[in-house]
Formats: C-alpha cells, sequence, structure tokens
C-alpha cells in the first residue's frame, strides 16, 4: 500500500493524541510497584496502532486489534494493586486506540476528542472538588430537574396547538417551564458567585435578552421567598428591562433602512430610564454575602409552570381578540401581540417600514404601543410573583421607563 500524504497526516494526528493523552497519564503515573501501567510510550503506541490497522482497510485486523488493546486494559485492571484502584488510565488507554482509528476517516473529531480526553483527565482535581465540595446535594437535584425537563420532556411534548387546551402549543408551554427554571438557576448560581450586590442584577440582564417578563416574574418569586433580596431583585427586573431596549435596537439595526435613526429617541430613553432604575437599586442593595449553599432551592418547578400558564394565557388572550376583530390596523395588531412579545411585534412593524409600507411616525408608535402592552404584562407578572411589596415598586418603575420611551414621540408633537 502507498502512503499518501493523507495517511501521513493520519499517523501524524495519531501520533499527537497519544503523545499529548499520554503526557498527562505520565505525569500521574507514579513510582515504583504501585505505579500505573501506562505511560506516555504505551499511550503513543496504542492510538499509532488505531491509525495503522484503519489505514490497512482490514476491518477484521482493526478489531483484532481493539479485542487486544481491551484485554490488555482487562489484565492490568485485573493485576492492579494500588490504594486507589480506578479505571481512568484503563479506559483512556482504549479509548486513544478508538481516536486513533477516528484519526484516519475523520481527522477532526479525533484531534478535538484527544484534547477533550486529555482536559477531562488533567482536570481531575477541580472536577473532584466541584462534585464532592462546591456541589450541593440540593444543587445536583436541581441539575437534575433542570436537564430532565429540558432533554426528556421537551422533545416528548406534543409540538402542535390542541384543542382541548384551548389552542395552546404544548411544546411551546414546556419550553417557557424550561426557560424560567433556567432563569432561577441563572439567578442562583449568580448570587452564590458575585453575592447578593452584583449576582441577581447580571441575572438579570443576561436574561432579560430571552424574556424580560419571565425574568421579572422569576424575581419576584424570588423576593417573595426570600424578602432580604428584594432590593437585589428589582434591581433585575430593571436590568432584564434594559435588555429589551437593547434587543430591539439591535433588532432594527439588523433590519436597516433608517429604522434605527428612526428609533432611537424612544428606545434610547427608555434603555436610560431602566439603567438608572437598575443602578439605583444596584446601590441600594445589600452588600454581598456568603451563599446559602446546600439550603438553596435554585428553582421551584410548580412556580414555573403556574408562571408558564400566566403567559400562555395572555398570549392565547390577544390572538383570540385578534382573530374576533378580524382584519385590524397595524396599531391595534401591535398593541395585542405586544402582550405576549415586544421584539416579535416591534419587528413585525420594523419590517413594514422597511419596506415601505409604513411611515416612521406610524413605526414609532406601533413600536411604542407593543413596548407599553409588554410593560403590562410585565407589571401583571411582578404583583403575581412578587406580591405588593415587589409588584408596586417595580411597576412604577417601569411605568418610568414606559414615560420615557413615549416623552421624545411627544416632543416631536408639540
Amino acid at each position: 500500500m502507498e502512503l499518501g500524504n493523507g495517511a501521513l497526516t493520519s499517523l501524524a494526528l495519531a501520533l499527537g493524541i497519544g503523545l499529548l493523552i499520554g503526557v498527562e497519564r505520565e505525569r500521574r503515573k507514579g513510582q515504583g510497584p504501585t505505579r500505573q501501567f501506562a505511560g506516555v510510550r504505551s499511550f503513543t503506541l496504542v492510538a499509532l496502532l488505531g491509525a495503522g490497522t484503519e489505514l490497512l482497510g482490514q476491518v477484521w485486523l482493526t478489531a483484532l486489534a481493539g479485542a487486544l488493546v481491551a484485554a490488555l486494559v482487562v489484565v492490568a485492571y485485573w493485576r492492579d494493586r494500588s490504594a486507589d484502584p480506578g479505571v481512568t488510565t484503563e479506559i483512556a488507554l482504549f479509548l486513544t486506540f478508538v481516536l486513533g482509528v477516528l484519526a484516519v476517516p475523520y481527522p477532526a473529531v479525533a484531534a478535538g476528542g484527544g484534547v477533550v480526553v486529555a482536559g477531562l483527565l488533567a482536570a481531575r482535581g477541580p472536577l473532584q472538588q466541584f462534585a464532592t465540595q462546591t456541589l450541593s446535594e440540593q444543587e445536583l437535584r436541581n441539575a437534575l430537574i433542570l436537564a430532565a425537563a429540558a432533554l426528556v420532556v421537551l422533545p416528548l411534548t406534543p409540538d402542535a396547538p390542541l384543542a382541548w387546551l384551548a389552542g395552546v402549543n404544548p411544546r411551546q408551554l414546556w419550553r417557557l417551564v424550561v426557560l424560567i427554571l433556567a432563569v432561577q438557576a441563572l439567578g442562583d448560581v449568580a448570587l452564590r458567585l458575585f453575592g447578593t450586590r452584583l449576582g441577581l442584577a447580571l441575572s438579570g440582564l443576561v436574561s432579560g435578552f430571552v424574556s424580560s417578563t419571565a425574568t421579572i416574574a422569576t424575581m419576584g418569586a424570588r423576593a417573595r421567598e426570600h424578602p432580604e433580596l428584594r432590593t437585589a431583585c428589582m434591581a433585575a427586573a430593571w436590568f432584564s428591562t434594559v435588555s429589551t431596549s437593547l434587543l430591539l435596537m439591535l433588532l432594527a439595526l439588523t433590519l436597516g433602512g433608517g429604522v434605527l435613526a428612526t428609533l432611537a429617541p424612544l428606545l434610547g430613553a427608555s434603555l436610560v430610564a431602566a439603567l438608572l432604575l437598575g443602578l439605583g437599586a444596584l446601590r441600594r442593595s445589600p452588600l454581598p454575602t456568603a451563599p446559602e449553599g446546600g439550603r438553596s432551592r435554585a428553582f421551584n418547578l410548580r412556580q414555573a409552570l403556574g408562571l408558564a400558564l400566566l403567559f400562555t394565557g395572555i398570549a392565547a388572550l390577544a390572538a383570540w381578540m385578534q382573530a374576533s376583530l378580524g382584519a385590524v390596523a397595524t396599531l391595534l395588531t401591535a398593541t395585542l401581540a405586544g402582550l405576549a412579545d415586544a421584539h416579535a411585534a416591534s419587528a413585525a412593524a420594523m419590517a413594514l417600514a422597511v419596506r415601505g409600507e409604513l411611515d416612521a411616525g406610524l413605526l414609532q408608535l406601533a413600536v411604542l404601543l407593543a413596548f407599553s402592552s409588554n410593560t403590562l404584562s410585565k407589571m401583571v407578572a411582578a404583583w403575581v410573583a412578587g406580591g405588593v411589596r415587589y409588584g408596586a415598586p417595580v411597576s412604577a418603575g417601569l411605568l418610568a421607563v414606559v414615560l420615557a420611551a413615549w416623552l421624545p414621540w411627544l416632543w416631536q408633537r408639540i
């Protein structure tokens, strides 16, 4: 068989993978009679064995080589007399052989896999510390619930409107539940990493790009459960509104056609107002405190489901009103659609303006109405989730943000 450039490249890649993983294992091999059985040379030779047999194109030979490596792994584990007889090195050796085989047909996958394997082996200390000391039992259960909701339940949920659910799409409903759970978990992680002053504020700002309404409701639920965090939760709620204005400006910039210039005074004023409110609440927030560790619940599944049903009901009401009214004007459509999502309603109006079907004045009014009706949904969510002591100040701040957005439009007409 003639070795071309491709074959030489595969062998060189296998050599690199074996050396990379082998060097890491050599450093942990130890000394004396209890040392591990494989080091840099063994790993390199096994990787080259995998690539070499694959290059020969004989499936039986590759299978035989794999069986021999597997037998070597079993014998080495059986003869291990160390105080901690783990199987990490044994598994890594067989995986190195597999990566050597993959280096021939899928070099990119093999290269990436080699880096990941070596990284995991080298991160033994930090991973053990995270799993046994940093991560609490409650946080592990929280992560499993979130993973099950996103990776197991969501794909199995029907993706079509159901008549017996008043036309609600179950997958959209559950996707909103997952979003709320993720926002709650993000807030818990941020609170733990940065303390109450910065943690919840950063969580609100980031989560607001996904759903400001869900973020405000989630922070309200946290404020009801932990009254000492109420001011920090209020800051997070207003910072999520900063994200709403930023995202609308990004949509306008993306669509082009002078839309951003038309909407910049309105959205800029609302952004500044929300930012000032958030910074003011952030300044009044308590100093960073130590996290509660394992006692933190992170999120509440029943609460998330209730909030998702509330938002879905608002969206269904808006859709029903539009269907009942028949052909409606753009402004009324934007107002009703804004109850569920300000971004979608505003983007639709921006698209009409880019096509020349909506003048600048009507575009501004449509976006303002969508922004205002969406703020109404946020206020309802704040009151329902957080009660009076959270809902009242947050709603007052949201009204101030809406007023700031309307002022440039009103000023132009004076």
